[in-house]
């Protein structure tokens, strides 16, 4: 896999989302400045981070003092105060950064961070939500992953036995099933890049990428005999 190029990213708020945001990043190699008002949770992320300082970014001055418009791609992952995201939101975009992500706590806050410019809103914990529910009521679906409104990934297990023994090729999902197989796992063992000779069997799941009907119907195909 390869691996993205080095960037500059600053993670304002280091709750649980953007502590593992955070977190993330920096194990990819990252940048990352880490900002929280907590003394607490900027200990906990000062040897994770390339810097991790104690500061209100509701301060219109401390974001300057900080270069915050340097910065590649400033997450806002503020936590219930929605006031302070969408302050913070403002600013930001009003100092010029490049890319800007917001966590929204719900419909209304989405719709204003959106109007105030916000290049990617997410919603964490309805997102998780949906893929638990999904997994919880699917017998086949192990994972699920909206990309947008109507393009999603999914890990789905392998159970009709009219697909054991065929091939990739063989099977031609880009035009039979309208996905691509982005990786097959053989067995529950780890996900690999799939070939074309790659021979699906009971216990293989195949990660695919599609439009939602396109996966639902495939999904259905595995509860029929």
């Amino acid at each position: 896999m390869n691996k993205m190029e080095k960037q500059t990213f600053a993670v304002i708020g280091l709750g649980r989302f953007g502590g593992s945001v955070c977190q993330t990043l920096a194990d990819a190699g990252q940048e990352v400045l880490a900002i929280d008002k907590a003394e607490a949770r900027v200990n906990d992320y000062k040897d994770i981070a390339t810097q991790a300082v104690v500061a209100d970014a509701q301060d219109e001055d401390v974001l300057r003092s900080l270069g915050i418009r340097n910065f590649d791609h400033v997450i806002i992952a503020i936590g219930e105060d929605i006031q302070a995201s969408i302050l913070v939101t403002l600013m930001v975009k009003e100092q010029g950064v490049k890319y800007v992500t917001a966590k929204a706590q719900n419909g209304y806050h989405a719709k204003v961070l959106e109007k105030l410019g916000v290049d990617r809103v997410v919603h964490p914990e309805r997102d998780m939500g949906v893929r638990i529910g999904r997994s919880l009521t699917s017998k086949n679906m192990i994972d699920y992953l909206d990309l947008d409104s109507n393009f999603k990934m999914a890990e789905i297990l392998i159970t009709n036995p009219k697909f054991f023994g065929r091939s990739l090729a063989e099977l031609d999902f880009r035009d039979k099933y309208k996905l691509n197989v982005i990786a097959i796992a053989h067995s529950k063992s780890e996900m690999n890049l799939p070939a074309a000779d790659d021979v699906l069997g009971p216990r293989d799941s195949i990660l695919v990428a599609g439009p939602k009907d396109a996966i639902d119907q495939f999904e259905d195909l595995m509860n029929s005999r």
